[in-house]
């Protein structure tokens, strides 16, 4: 499969797989970017920060996260992302 990008998908934590890459969108307008929080220091302090600079370019915003980084994301806030959100930035900051 030459030309194709496979990415390790992080999702199920316990047995991760590949899949194909999709194709990140030409523009954020008009798309909803969810900020996603995993729980470690800091990271609320860089998601207000991206937050507000992407206000700044009239791109909505959701926000999501797990309560600690040392627990795995629950079904329900992974398909709150998925049903919320179109594109998602996962932050991690110490």
């Amino acid at each position: 499969m030459t030309g194709m990008q496979w990415m390790r998908d992080p999702t199920p934590e316990t047995s991760p797989l590949k899949r194909l890459r999709l194709k990140p969108p030409r523009s954020l307008d008009g798309l909803t970017v969810g900020l996603f929080d995993i729980g470690k220091a800091r990271t609320k302090e860089f998601l207000d920060r991206v937050e507000q600079r992407l206000h700044e370019r009239s791109i909505k915003t959701a926000r999501f996260g797990k309560p600690t980084n040392a627990k795995v994301a629950t079904p329900e806030i992974l398909q709150k992302v998925a049903d919320e959100a179109d594109v998602v930035l996962i932050a991690l900051s110490d």
